[in-house]
């Protein structure tokens, strides 16, 4: 990955933020690692790639927290279009300071995310003022689910419309069964924009590879992977079509 993406010309993490789309449309797509070598080997020239001390494919840690009951995961697997998710990110190449997120998707399928930095060794209890404005939920019901860690790509369009995810080395763990999944051969594409009208670069390098739009979350799906327990029913063909061989002890 980072010989392919040294073809790319870079942009600062500063210069980034000019493409934030905190209130976006999100299209996710997922694939496998070689088919992501294809798409960014095609795309080099019309395309900025984001670079921050030196390393364009960047490690992130999450934590996800639900209730006791994992209300929002049951959101997710009833189909519920209006839902959320809370977690903590550190962007280990970048920033040392942790984030608290929650992100909130509508009816219409427009995603907003509200973050506040935090201290280390503050816990969520600290912020109920932030976590009862932006989401449905109260620090007291809130426990840690599952974690991920996951290397990712960050792509500009060179009119700055537009902004790319891609995520590989997957690598789940789940807090309440003790399980771990490692997807090596999966890759995760969200592709963010403001509207989905107007032509895109993008769109046609993704027809051209067979590369098709998939739901993925990865709360949902890493806890549906390392939890029996839970129902997933509306999920299982997915489940199949899209990890084919994780390796989970």
């Amino acid at each position: 990955m980072e010989e392919i993406t040294g073809r790319f010309d870079s942009l600062t993490l500063e210069e980034m933020g000019k493409v934030e789309l905190m209130n976006r449309v999100d299209s996710k797509f997922v694939t496998t690692v070689d088919k992501i070598r294809e798409l960014l080997e095609a795309c080099s020239r019309d395309y900025y790639v984001q670079e921050i001390g030196g390393r364009r494919n960047m490690p992130y840690h999450t934590v996800y927290y639900d209730t006791e009951d994992t209300d929002m995961y049951y959101q997710h697997q009833r189909g519920k279009k209006t839902r959320q998710k809370i977690r903590t990110r550190l962007y280990e190449g970048s920033m040392t300071i942790p984030f608290l997120e929650i992100k909130r998707k509508n009816n219409k399928g427009r995603t907003k995310k509200k973050r506040v930095s935090m201290e280390e060794g503050e816990i969520l209890d600290q912020y109920t003022e932030f976590i009862e404005k932006n989401s449905y939920y109260t620090p007291e019901h809130l426990t840690p689910q599952i974690e991920n860690h996951f290397y990712r790509i960050t792509l500009v369009d060179k009119a700055m419309t537009e902004r790319i995810t891609i995520d590989t080395g997957l690598h789940f763990h789940n807090f309440t069964t003790g399980m771990s999944l490692d997807l090596d051969n999966t890759g995760i594409i969200e592709w963010k924009r403001d509207g989905i009208s107007g032509k895109s670069g993008f769109g046609r390098l993704l027809r051209e590879l067979h590369i098709h739009e998939s739901g993925f979350s990865k709360y949902c799906m890493g806890m549906a992977l390392t939890n029996p327990e839970l129902r997933q029913n509306r999920i299982k063909a997915r489940l199949r079509k899209i990890l084919k061989r994780p390796h989970i002890s």
